[in-house]
C-alpha cells in the first residue's frame, strides 16, 4: 500500500481528500502545518507528498525547499495542491523540482487521484 503525506492546514479539506484517497487504497498521513509536515516527511518517507503552500509555522515554499535539499527525501514526488494561481508562485515551485502544480479550485477529487496514480504508477 502506497503512503501519501498530505500537508494541508484546512481540516475539512484535509479530511475529505484523505478519506477519498483511503477509499482508493492509499495510506494517508496528515499534517496541519509545514513544520510538522516536514518532520513527518523525514520520519515516514512517504511515497508521495501532497502539499499546500499557505501553511502556518512553515509555508509550503519553505517545506518544499527543505525537502529538495534533504538527500533522504528529495526523491519523493511532490504535488502542490493550492489556491495560489500567480505565475510567479508556479514558477518558484517548479524551480524546486515539484512534480505537479494543481490549483484546488480547478480540479475535482477524481482528477487529483488520477494525477497521483500517474505519478505512483498505481
Amino acid at each position: 500500500m502506497k503512503t501519501i503525506l498530505f500537508i494541508e492546514d484546512e481540516p475539512t479539506l484535509q479530511k475529505a481528500i484523505s478519506q477519498f484517497l483511503e477509499k482508493k487504497g492509499y495510506k494517508i498521513k496528515s499534517a496541519l502545518d509545514g513544520e510538522i509536515g516536514l518532520a513527518m516527511a523525514k520520519e515516514f518517507k512517504p511515497d508521495l507528498i501532497l502539499l499546500d503552500l499557505i501553511l502556518p509555522k512553515k509555508d509550503g515554499f519553505e517545506v518544499l525547499k527543505e525537502i529538495k535539499e534533504n538527500n533522504e527525501i528529495k526523491h519523493i514526488p511532490v504535488i502542490v495542491l493550492t489556491n495560489l494561481e500567480e505565475s510567479s508562485d508556479i514558477e518558484r515551485v517548479l524551480s524546486f523540482g515539484t512534480t505537479t502544480y494543481l490549483v484546488k479550485a480547478n480540479y475535482e477529487l477524481e482528477e487529483i487521484v488520477k494525477k497521483i496514480e500517474q505519478i505512483l504508477g498505481s
